[in-house]
């Protein structure tokens, strides 16, 4: 089957299947609530701009997902994203449902210059899965994972999460680079490149991204490819924000084992140096197969630690060979590295970072692991519960790919 008419397909399937969810919504249940008046909105400058009823009601009989307003009793729900530090109450909400959707709602705020937030996941740092007095692009509900395992690619809904990717191709003994929280929308995650724990031996997310579909701004459904559009393509593989919303990604696939030499070190802070130091040395020559990522961070049972993640993506007995010089260092208080079930460690950061946690976050990247980077490190770490310093672990495949 063409790839486009089957995720067209599934796209379906998808909205079929949340239908029975909508219908409590009110006895229409693609028209959520109706507005009693003229609503006040923003525009893209700022300027304050009025929705009329007949504006929203032509938005709702045209979509087959409800528009959510202030008074409808989903609003509050619809309205959270996972970074509690951001409150923001929209005009309207479009909760879509299918590629379709989402382009009325995209002609309807351009249409009538409404600023505009697109949410997937909702898991932007920065809370730009959300605004205040403009339209919400809602493709949450839009999470359908369908894989097709003659040609090994992922086609995933612009509003899955990474869970969702992972659930849906593990099944099949099949996997792809996501990330490290399985609550993260696959949308801005890999818009925005995509770190994972089998970044070393797979590249990158957007390295195993084959084509996706995207609503632009003039409210077209394109497909995108390396053949098709391949500008578009481009742009939407890190090239920086706003050229659409996704509402399909297709992935390649790999053969993978989830049964994996993986798992945690951990030892206490007053270590964190000699860990680090050996670090420094030891990641430049390691394997294509083995990621490792240390992290200073607040145990709620050990204390203030230094904590290594391990996965060993290949031989579990050449695991053991290769991670044996890490396990030597120091005096651990856990070695937890062990074969497990690669959802382990795919999902036990999400309590950690919760939905609703006030979060705040700063990134740079480095070409070197060097002794003042050590330095560095050791002395900003704050003995804190709230404060954390995490490091992704690129080079291998990711480094194949040039700038």
């Amino acid at each position: 089957m063409d790839r486009r008419k089957f995720v067209k397909t599934t796209l379906a399937a998808s909205v079929a299947a949340s239908m029975p969810i909508l219908t409590a919504c009110g006895e229409k249940a693609k028209v959520a609530t109706e507005a009693e008046a003229s609503i006040r909105a923003v525009s893209l400058d700022g300027a304050e701009i009025e929705l009329t009823k007949s504006m929203i009601r032509e938005l709702g009989e045209a979509m087959t997902g409800p528009v959510i307003l202030s008074d409808h009793p989903q609003y509050e729900m619809s309205r959270k994203i996972w970074n509690g530090m951001h409150d923001k109450r929209p005009a309207l909400i479009a909760r879509c449902l299918s590629s379709e959707d989402v382009a009325h709602a995209v002609n309807f705020a351009r249409d009538h210059g409404v600023l505009t937030a697109i949410r997937g996941g909702g898991h932007s740092w920065p809370g730009k899965s959300m605004c205040d007095d403009g339209i919400v692009v809602d493709l949450s509900h839009m999470t359908n994972v369908e894989v097709d395992t003659d040609n090994k690619i992922g086609m995933t809904a612009g509003g899955a999460l990474l869970g969702n990717l992972d659930d849906a191709t593990l099944a099949h003994g099949l996997a792809t680079t996501a990330g490290v929280v399985s609550h993260t929308g696959v949308g801005g995650y890999t818009t925005g490149g995509g770190f994972g724990r089998l970044n070393r031996k797979y590249g990158l997310t957007v390295d195993n991204l084959l084509g996706a579909e995207i609503v632009t701004a003039d409210g077209r459904i394109r497909y995108v490819s390396a053949e098709e559009e391949p500008d578009l393509f481009w742009a939407i593989r890190g090239g920086g924000g706003n050229f659409g919303a996704v509402t399909q990604f297709d992935f390649q696939l790999h053969d993978f084992d989830r049964n994996i030499f993986s798992g945690m070190l951990v030892w206490p802070i007053d270590q964190a140096r000699d860990v680090l130091e050996f670090y420094a040395d030891w990641q430049g020559g390691l394997s294509r197969e083995l990621y490792t990522g240390p992290a200073m961070i607040t145990h709620p049972e050990l204390g203030h630690v230094i904590a290594m993640e391990v996965v060993y993506n290949g031989d579990p007995a050449q695991g053991e060979k290769e991670v044996a010089p890490l396990r030597a260092i120091g005096k651990p208080l856990v070695d937890g590295i062990m074969m497990q079930d690669y959802k382990v460690m795919q999902s036990q950061e999400d309590a950690t970072v919760a939905h609703g946690i006030r979060s705040f976050s700063k990134n740079a990247m480095i070409g070197e692991f060097s002794q003042a980077l050590v330095d560095d490190i050791v002395d900003a770490y704050i003995a804190d519960p709230r404060a954390a310093i995490f490091t992704h672990t690129c080079g291998g495949a990711v480094a194949d790919v040039g700038s």
